[in-house]
């Protein structure tokens, strides 16, 4: 096993939330993308709507592992195939590239990362082809994208980081993940969109930072028995989130992704509700993401 870098006395991992949205159009909250910086590195987990423009505002407030030209995304990891984690692909690999950047994408997801890839650069080849060849001069090897298909394991290693993926629950979606991302000083675990599941417990022992989905319980009541079938096999609530964190202790909870499927605009999904749930059944450091928090 590859040993990871030491680090300064002064460095230390990063987690910043760049997207902490469902499909819901929040305009404050851009779709799921979570970054984690090792080394001065960024690794991306998941590209939802908005990821680069976000990527862009993080490096505004220091985040410098981006880019200036938010180029230095290079190494990036999918939990799962549903678009509001997806639909911000062709942007994630064609404003990078026309920003600047020079080496392909790797990009390591479940199956159907590489057609979903073959059809993005497809559907832009227009557009390619014209800054390929066109006055622009663009560099052959920006736009182009290495997709790799995971199966549950270690996944990736290098001298900053050692990523080991997981299968989750989430419904009828057979090929979904979570991550486990250890660095030299932190232990960060990314649910992705899972219900309760064997695995988040297996790989969030000893964590450092859970990252992880929740709906709230008082809104499941207020929704139709569809529903609420849909967020029992799709989702978790905030009282099987709490029994989680009471089992695996993680140094920091943090809720994302607050789904609130079925309920539409007309129940509300507040995150002090949610929030004070899980708080009633656990007791440790815990806090609602939002977009751009660094943690």
């Amino acid at each position: 096993m590859q040993d990871l870098a030491p680090r300064s006395r002064t460095a230390s991992t990063q987690v910043v939330l760049l997207g902490t949205g469902t499909p819901g159009p929040d305009p404050e909250r851009s779709g799921p993308a979570t970054a984690i910086i090792a080394n001065g590195t960024a690794y991306l987990v998941d590209f939802g709507p908005g990821v680069v423009r976000r990527a862009a505002a993080a490096f505004q407030k220091g985040i410098t592992a981006f880019g200036a030209r938010v180029s230095g995304l290079r190494t990036v990891f999918l939990t799962h195939l549903h678009a509001d984690h997806t639909a911000g692909y062709p942007d994630l690999i064609l404003t990078t590239w026309i920003m600047g950047r020079k080496w392909p994408l790797e990009v390591y997801g479940p199956k159907g990362i590489k057609a979903m890839t073959r059809h993005v650069l497809q559907a832009w080849e227009v557009d390619i082809s014209n800054r390929l060849h066109g006055m622009e001069k663009g560099t052959r090897s920006g736009h182009r994208v290495n997709a790799h298909e995971i199966t549950p394991g270690q996944i990736y290693t290098d001298e900053n980081i050692r990523v080991t993926a997981f299968h989750v629950n989430h419904g009828e979606m057979n090929d979904a993940f979570g991550f486990r991302f250890e660095t030299a000083d932190r232990t960060i675990v990314i649910s992705g969109d899972t219900a309760p599941t064997p695995t988040l417990i297996e790989n969030c022992n000893d964590c450092d930072v859970l990252i992880h989905e929740a709906y709230s319980q008082s809104t499941y009541r207020k929704v139709s028995r569809r529903w609420q079938a849909y967020r029992r096999n799709y989702h978790t609530s905030s009282k099987e989130l709490a029994d989680l964190a009471n089992r695996v202790k993680p140094g920091l909870l943090v809720v994302y992704h607050r789904g609130n499927p079925g309920g539409g605009t007309a129940v509300a999904n507040p995150e002090d509700v949610l929030l004070e749930e899980i708080r009633d059944q656990y007791k440790g450091k815990v806090l609602s993401g939002h977009d751009l928090d660094v943690l």
